[in-house]
């Protein structure tokens, strides 16, 4: 299973984008269930809302979708807490969205490393282009 993060959905939506054209083959060649989170959701939801686009926003909204859980929440505050403890600042949401990856055994897919990274030493798998 691969969980889209919202950079990821973002670029997806780029009509003639080179990146986006190289996303989509990566995640066919992949052959493995494509879903997101219910963060990742709110996230690009709101970018869509804000912007005026319902229709597209429609089409997002039927994404398949991983819930945040109690054992989620759980498992982000320690990864949060942990690493902070090690003077790491940490954006609360990505802790959020690596946990539910954890939780579920899927790969995250972001474009954004820097921030993602962190969280292998946790058992967070990363789906590298």
């Amino acid at each position: 299973m691969i969980l889209l993060d919202t950079d990821v959905l973002i670029e997806l939506m780029q009509k003639g984008s080179k990146r986006s054209e190289t996303i989509f083959k990566k995640l066919q060649s992949a052959n493995e269930e494509i879903t997101t989170t219910t963060i990742n959701l709110h996230e690009i939801l709101y970018g869509l809302f804000k912007n005026g686009d319902f229709e597209t926003a429609t089409k997002i909204s039927n994404l398949n979708v991983l819930e945040f859980t109690k054992n989620d929440a759980i498992l982000a505050a320690k990864m949060e807490f942990k690493l902070e403890k090690k003077g790491a600042k940490v954006a609360r949401l990505d802790c959020m969205i690596a946990a539910i990856a954890i939780s579920n055994s899927a790969k995250l897919f972001t474009l954004n490393l820097k921030h993602f990274k962190r969280f292998e030493t946790f058992g967070l798998k990363l789906f590298r282009m």
